[in-house]
């Protein structure tokens, strides 16, 4: 027998890593190994979640996004169709027939990538109409664009905070974010606890250079919105700004869809709104908008748009016609929300934890990592797609089903999932 030190876990190997006993958090450094044997040691422990049928990642789709997915069964090797509910394709825009024909209009006319980073030759007319849009759709004075939602976010902050300066973060932030505060001092609040954020801001009151307050609009694990009216009431009155991402927000809350800021009615009083082009508005990539002054730094300074080359065409020329679906055709975003109504109060009647859950993202709380892995093996074994989220995702007593629901759902699709979610749930005892 083998002795691991895995983080400060001593656990005796017979013949192979029992995934229930492990999480992710134990392979982020292994004690007396270096990458190669801790690589070794997390396959096997990924060979154990698949043998248990508790590997539900890396799914292969063959039809793309939709509310129905035909996925090559890794399992079976067969090709099944599931009711897709992991999808952050709010609106269907993938498919949207404007915004396929927008991108294969730019594909035709100005080929198939930039050729060049976006400071040296990789900027095209195309690339400024999709900034220019980006501005005016949030409301703010300039926009950037980068070839990746958590790049635009990671590369912004490291570009904008240095060893003089603090972030202000929610504690459920996403990881693009909190990446982006590595080289810079921080301190977390309780999420969306305004008494918690006025300690934090008291406390670090001219101290810092710079104070920036940076949060979600809508979580992505918790589908909960921002208290983003008070944040910036309370950036005020410290002397912070104000940062939000809204990458889940854009094109499903506010009254036309334009996010959190809609939402609350205080458009161009949030000094940084980042998102991206990879969720509601159904292609890839990320945006800051902001002053004229910031963006214009964020030009030589930010690293992830300098060292990258230039946006697609076929991305950014589907963007800009995803943004204006958005606008001229607000029955897609109705229709999400009758489905969000119809989905959160058949799941509360059958007593299911959805938190805080107030959109399109809905966790089902359970608590248990070894339950979630079960009933999820369950679930794509009645053909009904959905994502564990387990620690360290989430806290342990936290871990949960994540589903979100699409415009494009119908009713017997949902109830389809709902018949199937309260036969899991009754198996093991949830509801």
């Amino acid at each position: 027998m083998e002795k691991i030190l895995l983080m400060n876990k001593d656990i005796i190997k017979e013949n192979r890593i029992d995934s229930i006993n492990y999480s992710l958090a134990d392979f982020m450094d292994v004690e007396n190994h270096d990458i190669m044997a801790r690589a070794r040691l997390f396959k096997e422990y990924s060979n154990d979640l698949f043998e248990r049928k508790h590997a539900q990642y890396r799914r292969v789709s063959i039809n793309g996004s939709g509310p129905l997915m035909k996925v090559k069964d890794d399992y079976t090797g067969e090709i099944k169709e599931m009711i897709y509910l992991a999808s952050n394709d709010y609106l269907n825009l993938t498919k949207h027939p404007r915004v396929i024909d927008a991108g294969k209009a730019a594909l035709e006319k100005y080929g198939s990538g930039a050729g060049s980073a976006p400071l040296l030759g990789g900027t095209f007319d195309l690339h400024i109409e999709l900034e220019q849009k980006v501005a005016k759709f949030k409301a703010c004075e300039s926009a950037i664009i980068y070839t990746s939602g958590f790049g635009s976010n990671c590369g912004t902050l490291l570009s904008m905070l240095g060893k003089s300066d603090i972030a202000i973060i929610d504690m459920l932030a996403h990881a693009s974010l909190i990446d982006g505060c590595k080289n810079t001092n921080t301190k977390v609040f309780k999420h969306n606890d305004m008494d918690s954020l006025e300690q934090a801001l008291s406390k670090v009151k001219d101290k810092y250079r710079t104070k920036l307050i940076v949060v979600d609009g809508v979580y992505s694990m918790d589908g909960d919105i921002a208290k983003l009216d008070k944040i910036v009431e309370l950036a005020k009155a410290y002397g912070a700004y104000v940062m939000v991402d809204e990458a889940h927000a854009t094109g499903v809350i506010g009254k036309t869809g334009r996010g959190t800021c809609q939402h609350f009615n205080i458009e161009g009083k949030v000094d940084i709104v980042a998102g991206t082009f990879s969720k509601t508005l159904g292609s890839v990539g990320g945006f800051i908008a902001a002053s004229e002054e910031l963006i214009e730094l964020l030009h030589f300074y930010s690293r992830t748009y300098m060292f990258s080359t230039g946006m697609t065409p076929q991305a950014a020329g589907s963007s800009i016609a995803a943004m204006e679906v958005v606008e001229d055709e607000p029955q897609l975003r109705e229709q999400l929300w009758n489905n969000i109504h119809y989905f959160k109060k058949n799941l509360i009647d059958l007593g299911f934890n959805l938190g805080d859950a107030e959109t399109s993202i809905f966790p089902i709380i359970i608590g248990d990592d070894l339950k979630v892995k079960d009933m999820c093996r369950r679930l794509h074994e009645m053909n009904i797609y959905v994502n564990p989220v387990i620690y360290p995702a989430v806290r342990k007593k936290a871990s949960r089903i994540r589903m979100s629901i699409m415009s494009a759902h119908t009713k017997e699709h949902l109830d389809t999932a709902l018949n199937a979610l309260e036969q899991v749930g009754r198996e093991y005892n949830i509801i």
